[in-house]
């Protein structure tokens, strides 16, 4: 889940695509447009494929399966953006939007134009777009596999419940000691144990 996290956010940073546009007072101009420009989500996926990874270190078999299933979901997510650009042919409306967005206040963006530009072409750059899909396969496979395959708590995470379930093994071997259905052999033994886990067999 890691690795496909950590793809997709590399790929989201590569330029996905050339804009031309034409400006009759500039006349015209070539804009690079990002990944995580044009797939807006793609970074804050990748973000919560990278935690849901980070999380199945620290929680138990439960925790690993539902972040498994987040991480496959947001995997499965993200991968329609970068599927949709190498498969069909780019918005250019959208592309003039994403140029032309804040370009009212002044701020200062990756690529720019005027309101009264308009986008011409698009050439698409693949590599992007299927590393991108590759992450998000990777991250699909990793998330099912966590999520299918939690494997088990370790013995530190289980102290609790060990504890809990040697008192209770412990309680019910002292009754039956009192009811004689134990060995005698073993009586000595389910008492001392029971003695150290804080149980009075004579209670």
């Amino acid at each position: 889940m890691a690795v496909g996290g950590v793809v997709m956010w590399a790929a989201g940073r590569m330029d996905w695509m050339t804009v031309e546009s034409f400006d009759d007072k500039s006349g015209t101009a070539t804009h690079q447009l990002a990944g995580s420009t044009w797939s807006t989500e793609l970074a804050a996926l990748a973000f919560v494929v990278i935690v849901a990874a980070i999380a199945a270190f620290a929680l138990r078999a439960l925790g690993r399966r539902v972040v498994g299933g987040i991480a496959a979901v947001a995997a499965i997510a993200a991968s329609w953006s970068p599927l949709a650009v190498v498969a069909g042919s780019p918005s250019l409306q959208r592309a003039q939007g994403l140029l032309t967005a804040g370009a009212t206040t002044g701020q200062a963006t990756q690529a720019r134009i005027s309101q009264w530009a308009t986008v011409e072409s698009i050439s698409v750059h693949p590599t992007g777009p299927y590393l991108a899909f590759a992450g998000c396969a990777i991250a699909l496979i990793g998330g099912l596999v966590v999520a299918v395959k939690p494997g088990t708590d370790s013995a530190k995470r289980n102290a609790y419940e060990a504890t809990a379930a040697r008192r209770e093994r412990l309680s019910e071997d002292v009754a039956k000691i009192k009811q004689e259905k134990l060995t005698t052999g073993d009586a000595p033994r389910v008492m001392w144990d029971a003695l150290d886990a804080d149980i009075d067999p004579t209670a």
